[in-house]
């Protein structure tokens, strides 16, 4: 039996009488990419803020490899694995786009502060270590060539890539991506589908929120329709594509 990496039990969240997501219930296999899909307004965003604890759920559950994380603090899902990106991209002004990375890594850092102020040895390997896993990722979207610049002068669409690639420096067992490909140029999805790719391949298990309809029928496993809060459909890209209801309410819309 496969391991679920998450599963949503009857979920359920209100604003001011308004149901924003209407018991829903989900399970996503360990290992594979998910993608979900949906209109403007139609909960996808409001979701992750459900399951990473932005918003607290009205009812239901959300286990996480098979344990409860309703009501954890951001940090302690963080370090349980579970690691999100964000609609807009949100780059620490100030640092490089190396830098940006490994400030990802932060949870993983075994050294003392003061081991790395003396630059002792320990510390030394610790960061070349983590300094060759960001050059690797910045290489596999393209950024190696702007790894010194400053991330706030990196476009949009660079800024986008930086960010997923500073959620990976933080070992994830879990990706939630919240629309990556908005502001990406055709060079940089491909770049983006690519880092898809590997990184299900690797291992993690990775959810994407994305209107890029060419995207996620490229990379997806399963797909995931929502419209006003509730599920609407659930399948393969290939069985989504041949869904009557997606077609006429989003694939070609969005299409």
């Amino acid at each position: 039996m496969t391991t679920a990496a998450l599963e949503i039990v009857n979920l359920s969240k209100s604003f001011g009488g308004i149901r924003a997501i209407s018991d829903i219930s989900l399970t996503v296999p360990a290992g594979s990419l998910t993608a979900v899909i949906g209109p403007n307004g139609a909960g996808k965003t409001t979701l992750f803020n459900l399951v990473t604890n932005l918003y607290a759920a009205d009812q239901g559950d959300v286990k996480f490899y098979g344990e409860s994380i309703l009501g954890l603090g951001s940090g302690e899902i963080a370090a349980r694995g579970l690691i999100r990106t964000f609609q807009t991209a949100r780059i620490f002004p100030g640092l490089t786009a190396l830098e940006n990375a490994l400030a990802g890594a932060h949870l993983h850092v075994r050294r003392a502060p003061w081991q790395q102020m003396l630059w002792l040895p320990g510390a030394l390997r610790e960061e070349r270590t983590l300094a060759a896993k960001a050059d690797a990722l910045l290489e596999l979207v393209g950024l190696a060539p702007f790894r010194d610049m400053a991330a706030t002068d990196l476009p949009m669409g660079g800024q986008k890539l930086l960010e997923v690639v500073r959620a990976l420096m933080a070992g994830p067992r879990l990706l939630l991506l919240d629309e990556p490909a908005a502001g990406l140029n055709d060079a940089e999805t491909a770049d983006l589908a690519e880092l898809l790719r590997a990184v299900r391949d690797s291992g993690i298990t990775v959810i994407v929120v994305e209107h890029n309809m060419s995207l996620v029928m490229g990379v997806a496993d399963q797909v995931i329709v929502l419209d006003a809060g509730k599920g609407v459909a659930a399948g393969s890209p290939r069985e989504i594509q041949k869904d009557k209801r997606v077609i006429a309410a989003y694939v070609g819309e969005e299409s």
